[in-house]
């Protein structure tokens, strides 16, 4: 007579589970925002050290005030850009911080849950096996009884 273990909290376990699935998906996908993020920011970096080169004169060049304030207005824009790449890699940096610490969490709650869980099975297959040892002596015992009243 075998029973079979059944984990109270299966439920609740699977559904720890499915949230650490989750977190682990949201962590991928802040990694993904900051690694675009990171592109954004080199791309800014590049376009600025474009600009800031393009910007010396050649020797015996003529360049007008306007081409000069116009030069000055596109790297002022690209340095807010680069700024504004900079600040969205920290909130990505910090996106990706905040999942990890979720997927943290979420995985030992998880952990948790299966180590009670096979710690209740390990104490069923004890219970059991003291239940058929229970059985067997009692077997044993009967038979030797019969044998000791049939002499």
């Amino acid at each position: 007579m075998r029973q079979t273990f059944t984990f109270g909290l299966e439920r609740v376990r699977e559904l720890r589970e499915h949230v650490e699935s989750r977190a682990k998906e949201e962590l991928a996908a802040s990694l993904h925002q900051r690694v675009k993020g990171a592109a954004l920011l080199a791309a800014a970096s590049d376009a600025l050290a474009a600009a800031a080169a393009a910007g010396s004169p050649h020797e015996g060049a003529r360049i007008t005030a306007g081409d000069l304030l116009a030069h000055e207005r596109w790297v002022q824009a690209l340095r807010r850009g680069h700024e504004d790449a900079a600040l969205s890699l920290d909130r990505f940096d910090a996106e990706v911080d905040a999942r990890r610490a979720a997927l943290g969490d979420a995985s030992r709650e998880r952990e948790i849950l299966e180590r009670l869980k096979e710690r209740q099975a390990a104490e069923h297959r004890a219970q059991l096996a003291r239940r058929e040892g229970a059985e067997l002596d009692e077997i044993a015992l009967t038979m030797h009884q019969r044998q000791a009243g049939g002499r």
